[in-house]
């Protein structure tokens, strides 16, 4: 296959491409192969919104409260997907 088609029509590593961003660990390359992809795909545009959030919310409740054997409540749960949703779609 076609490097670029590879890179085009590949959203499973965009995803990974996205997480590895989020940590801080992803290579020029990889940077450039993920803007490539998510130029074309609104699907995995979407990922990378929802993941930040998600990312924001959780360094936000673990600055608030130190994990010592922490589990997240059910209706906290269904609150924070609530708060993903309002966010995302405000953009």
């Amino acid at each position: 296959m076609n490097p670029l088609k590879a890179i085009i029509y590949n959203c499973s590593r965009a995803t990974y491409l996205t997480d590895k961003r989020l940590e801080g660990k992803i290579t020029f390359r990889e940077s450039i192969a993920l803007r490539i992809h998510l130029y074309g795909c609104a699907a995995c545009r979407l990922y990378v919104k929802q993941s930040a959030k998600i990312s924001e919310m959780i360094g936000d409740l673990l600055k608030s409260q130190p994990p010592q054997g922490v589990r997240l409540a059910d209706d906290f749960k269904v609150g924070l997907q609530e708060r993903i949703d309002r966010q995302i779609n405000k953009n």
